[in-house]
């Protein structure tokens, strides 16, 4: 399975219309499938919707120069997924330690709106990012599309796995605990959808999981 998608992928052609769009308008932007980001022997992986057009889209890693990036790095550091300063910029220096992060879609969609065969042809490459995991043991995913789309990569039905912010699904016979998060997006915590409360519950838990597995 391929991880990660070429440079100039040209599998969804309104993506790579739009794609081509924003290089005209932006030069000076990443324009390109956002690749993962972060360690390749991570227990933990993140899944989110897809690459925001002047965050990961501009600068070319994963929740980075957007809303998102803010809390999601913020929790990452606090429980020490992560090492150094995140300054919404990919050449930070930050570090992920024993985590990655990914987008279930890896382009960026127009009005951040991907279409459901887009989701199903990208999902290849969230299916071979997995699989490149040999220790992964955790997986959080942000939003019903990441959650929809990361069952799926498992060959699972949805049915079993219902979407519930805070839920913890065990899965592939207890290989993965698969957690449930609201995306942690600037409308969903604007409108109280997520709290930072909630999202940093479900790192507490991951960390606690982890740490218990090393026991």
């Amino acid at each position: 399975m391929i991880a990660e998608p070429q440079h100039n992928c040209l599998l969804c052609p309104r993506l790579a219309s739009f794609r081509e769009e924003n290089r005209a308008a932006y030069p000076d932007w990443f324009n390109a499938p956002v690749p993962s980001f972060g360690s390749s022997d991570a227990r933990l992986l993140i899944v989110g919707l897809a690459p925001g057009l002047k965050g990961a889209n501009r600068t070319g890693r994963p929740f980075t120069g957007d809303y998102a990036g803010l809390l999601l790095y913020k929790m990452l550091l606090k429980y020490s997924f992560a090492i150094g300063t995140y300054e919404e910029r990919a050449d930070d220096g930050l570090m992920l330690q024993d985590c990655m992060s990914t987008n279930a879609v890896r382009c960026v969609p127009p009005a951040n709106k991907p279409e459901s065969r887009e989701i199903n042809i990208c999902r290849q490459f969230l299916s071979g990012r997995i699989s490149a995991l040999p220790r992964l043991a955790a997986i959080v995913v942000l939003g019903r599309i990441a959650h929809d789309s990361t069952i799926k990569a498992f060959g699972l039905k949805l049915k079993d796995f219902p979407f519930s912010h805070g839920a913890v699904h065990t899965i592939n016979d207890g290989k993965f605990k698969l957690y449930d998060s609201y995306h942690c997006s600037r409308y969903n915590t604007n409108t109280g959808t997520l709290t930072e409360g909630m999202f940093e519950g479900v790192f507490a838990s991951v960390r606690i999981f982890l740490d218990n597995a090393n026991n």
